[in-house]
């Protein structure tokens, strides 16, 4: 990608659709409140085709999950008064969604994009069966189907997801589950209509390493089987190491790298990704001292620091001439298809890592 690229990429909202299946525009999401306005997401931008996934990551607080309910128009009162003020672009497989209208996306929910969401035990109804709530998003989107067609396609997706004896966990209500299965039934009413795009949000967040390692193999296959594209959020650098093809890093509602998920882990160019990496835990190797995390707490969005909303916590903030505390750093590429906002020269983020970062990762 050449920096004219890079800079379209980034900065231009110009209406035209994109050839790639997903693609996010200068999106922002402000959330106006009596303290100030909560800047979640302030000008992402990537592009997802079809097939491949897609790793969002960053800490708690960066943006992330906000970025996925945008794509699925789940912010409610958009535009309204005290609502979310949106703006940008998504195009999905050649539709705008911002500038859609909330029936029209709502008949795309479930059919073509469908999210994994973080809780299941939440997200999921008390009252009702796993299997009347998949049913139910199914005949949305398939009113020829009668009942029993639809109770037989809830069982098979159980079984494909592999809880045992679907024909009767499929009576069975959410809290009957345990955590793991819970997030099974999840990925199942997810995948009810076939959706082209999937997106998971912490699909693995307090379950235990074991089912963990299973809930990533199952959305690994069956992506495979129906060809979808993925996004997955985390926090976590490890979940996405083996299942993305590209990595997104967000910090302060902003991206600050992201390109090739080899790249990334080889290569990376940011400070905070250095963190992020320093933080997780290996099991290919012997652990030769502690872990480093990365040192301070995440900003707040409503009054995020000046010039580089990282540099309060960055150890190298002071390499760069004043700059990350007066001037917010632009996306630029720094290889093929690799980009990364840093103030820091090229050349001395290449020298930090080879001498103080590689050796410890």
């Amino acid at each position: 990608m050449t920096d004219s690229q890079t800079s379209t990429t980034e900065t231009t909202v110009g209406g035209t659709a994109p050839t790639s299946f997903l693609s996010v525009r200068d999106l922002r999401c402000h959330f106006p409140t009596d303290d100030g306005v909560v800047k979640s997401v302030d000008g992402i931008s990537f592009e997802l085709e079809r097939g491949k996934t897609l790793g969002i990551v960053g800490e708690s607080g960066s943006g992330k999950s906000v970025t996925s309910l945008s794509i699925m128009g789940l912010h409610r009162n958009v535009g309204k008064k005290n609502g979310p003020r949106m703006s940008g672009e998504i195009w999905l497989d050649g539709q705008e969604l911002i500038g859609a209208g909330r029936e029209e996306v709502r008949k795309l929910r479930g059919q073509k994009m469908a999210m994994i969401f973080q809780d299941p035990l939440t997200a999921m109804h008390p009252y009702y069966t796993v299997g009347q709530q998949i049913i139910e998003g199914y005949r949305q989107h398939n009113p020829q189907a009668n009942k029993k067609a639809a109770r037989d396609h809830a069982i098979q997706l159980l079984d494909r997801v592999g809880i045992p004896q679907p024909d009767k966990r499929v009576d069975q209500h959410p809290h009957e589950f345990s955590g793991g299965m819970r997030q099974r039934a999840m990925i199942a009413m997810a995948l009810a209509n076939n959706p082209s795009l999937l997106i998971a949000d912490e699909p693995t967040t307090a379950l235990d390493v074991t089912v963990q390692a299973q809930i990533l193999d199952l959305i690994r296959d069956l992506q495979q089987e129906f060809g979808s594209s993925v996004i997955i959020i985390t926090h976590d650098l490890g979940v996405v190491a083996e299942l993305a093809d590209d990595i997104l890093v967000m910090y302060g509602g902003k991206c600050v790298e992201k390109g090739p998920a080899d790249k990334i882990f080889s290569e990376p160019e940011h400070p905070y990704t250095w963190g992020l990496l320093g933080s997780m835990p290996r099991i290919d190797r012997e652990l030769q001292e502690r872990l480093v995390p990365v040192q301070g707490n995440p900003p707040s969005l409503i009054n995020l620091p000046n010039g580089c909303a990282f540099h309060p916590r960055c150890p190298y903030a002071d390499r760069t001439e004043g700059l990350s505390k007066t001037e917010v750093p632009r996306l630029t590429s720094v290889g093929q298809d690799h980009l990364a906002a840093c103030h820091l020269p090229l050349e001395v983020r290449q020298q930090i890592f080879t001498e103080e970062i590689a050796p410890r990762l």
